[in-house]
C-alpha cells in the first residue's frame, strides 16, 4: 500500500485549522505543554491522520460531486480523485488510524478508546448510507458538533481540565460556522451533482445570513461571557465584511475560484493569529458567566 502526495491532498491541509484550533483550546500557556511528547503527538494526529479520516470518508462517497467542483484539486480545498484512486481509501484510513488508536488507548485508557471509536462512528454516520447525514439538512450542520470531540481528545490525552460548558457551546458554533462557509462555496457543484445541503435548499444569500447570525452570537458570547474583546473584535470585523458581502458586494452571486482561494488563505492566516491569541490570553478557559 503506497501513500503519495495525493493522499496528503485528500486530507486538505488548507482545512486543518479547525481541528488544530479546537485541539489547542484546552491548554494553558502557563503549563509549558510544548515540552510534553504527548502534546506534539496529539497535535500531529489532529492534522493529517484525523483529517484523512474525515475527508477520506467524505471523498470516498462524493466522487461525482468532487468531479464537478472546480475549487477541488489542490492542497487548500482537497483532491479530485478518480474512483480507482479512492478504492483503497478505507484500507489506508485503517492503516493510518490503527497505530494511533492502539497507542492512545494504551496510555490514556478505555475512555480514549471509546472517544476515538466515537469519532470514527460519527464520520461513518455522516458519510455512509443508510444514514448519510451529510445530505439530511439541517442535520448535516448540527452533526458538526462532532468537531468539539477534538477538544475532549486533547483533554483526555494531555490530562487537562474539562472545558466550561460556555466554551463547548462556543466551539460548537465555531464548527457550524466553518461548515456553512464550505457549503456556500459548493452550492453550484452540489446542485449539479444532486447533493442536498442546507445551502442548496435555502439559497446562498439566506445561508450567508445564517452564518452572519452565528457569527454575531459568537461575538456576544466572547464579549459578555469571556470578555475576550480581541477575538470578539476580529469576528465583528468579519461580520461587517459578511454584511457588505450579503447586501452590497456579492449578494447571491457565486465566488470565483481565485476569490475562494484568497478567502481560504485569509482563513488560515486568521486561524494562526487567533490560535496564538487564545493560548496567550487563556480567556476561553475562564468564563465570567
Amino acid at each position: 500500500m503506497t501513500f503519495t502526495l495525493h493522499d496528503l491532498k485528500i486530507s486538505r491541509p488548507g482545512l486543518w485549522f479547525p481541528t488544530i484550533w479546537i485541539y489547542l483550546v484546552p491548554f494553558n500557556i502557563k503549563d509549558h505543554f510544548w515540552l510534553e511528547f504527548n502534546f506534539w503527538l496529539g497535535l500531529f494526529f489532529v492534522t493529517f491522520p484525523l483529517n484523512y479520516l474525515v475527508y477520506g470518508f467524505n471523498d470516498f462517497n462524493d466522487v461525482y460531486a468532487d468531479k464537478v467542483n472546480d475549487r477541488k484539486g489542490n492542497f487548500l480545498f482537497g483532491a479530485k480523485s478518480s474512483e480507482e484512486q479512492l478504492k483503497s481509501i478505507p484500507t489506508k484510513i485503517a492503516i493510518i488510524m490503527s497505530p494511533f488508536i492502539i497507542w492512545f488507548s494504551i496510555i490514556s485508557g478505555w475512555k480514549m478508546f471509546a472517544l476515538l471509536l466515537f469519532m470514527i462512528v460519527i464520520n461513518w454516520l455522516y458519510n455512509f448510507k443508510p444514514f448519510r447525514i451529510k445530505e439530511r439538512p439541517p442535520f448535516e450542520i448540527a452533526i458538526q458538533i462532532g468537531y468539539v470531540f477534538t477538544a475532549f481528545f486533547s483533554i483526555q490525552l494531555n490530562g487537562l481540565n474539562m472545558l466550561p460548558w460556555q466554551t463547548i457551546l462556543y466551539l460548537s458554533l465555531f464548527a457550524f460556522q466553518a461548515h456553512i462557509a464550505g457549503e456556500i462555496m459548493d452550492i453550484e457543484p452540489d446542485l449539479n451533482s444532486g447533493k442536498k445541503t442546507t445551502a442548496t435548499i435555502i439559497g446562498r444569500r439566506n445561508t450567508k445570513l445564517l452564518m452572519l447570525l452565528i457569527l454575531l452570537v459568537e461575538v456576544c458570547i466572547l464579549s459578555f461571557w469571556f470578555q475576550d474583546y480581541m477575538l470578539a473584535g476580529f469576528l465583528l470585523v468579519f461580520s461587517l465584511w459578511l454584511t457588505f458581502d450579503i447586501f452590497f458586494i456579492f449578494k447571491s452571486k457565486s465566488y470565483t475560484i481565485k476569490q475562494m482561494k484568497l478567502f481560504g488563505l485569509v482563513m488560515n492566516i486568521s486561524a494562526i493569529l487567533s490560535m496564538i491569541w487564545i493560548l496567550y490570553s487563556g480567556k476561553l478557559l475562564d468564563p465570567v458567566f
